[in-house]
């Protein structure tokens, strides 16, 4: 698992699931295309979570369904 907190793939993964491009995302979402270009070039590791409920308002799928991957979910925990 890389160290990235956050990466673009799950927003891909999520675009090509409903046949839209992450252009098309950012108008839905009202999110920046540079911010969208800036998650999936892993320029930005940790978006805020505003932008990712705005993202998961735009793809029409809950904060929940966004997070419930294996990847987030063998996330090591941070602070012990």
């Amino acid at each position: 698992m890389p160290s990235v907190i956050f990466s673009g793939d799950r927003i891909v993964d999520l675009c090509r699931g409903r046949d839209i491009t992450p252009n098309a995302l950012s108008y839905r979402a009202g999110v920046p295309q540079s911010t969208i270009k800036s998650i999936l070039n892993d320029e930005s590791q940790n978006p805020g979570i505003v932008t990712i409920k705005k993202l998961c308002d735009g793809l029409n799928i809950s904060l929940s369904d966004f997070f419930n991957t294996d990847d987030f979910r063998n996330l090591e925990q941070e602070v012990k």
